[in-house]
């Protein structure tokens, strides 16, 4: 898709797990969260337009 392989996936995943280690799940909730209310708030602007 993007040009990344499964080594480059495992190394960010490796990199990801010591920089946020246990705080990871509640980490990953938050940008999940962030993406979807971003992504809501894309779809209402499109609504808005005539």
């Amino acid at each position: 898709m993007y040009g990344f392989g499964m080594g480059e996936l495992l190394v960010v995943s490796f990199i990801a797990l010591l920089l946020f280690g246990k705080r990871l799940p509640a980490t990953m909730k938050s940008l999940g969260e962030s993406f979807r209310s971003f992504r809501d708030g894309m779809n209402e602007g499109q609504n808005l337009l005539p």
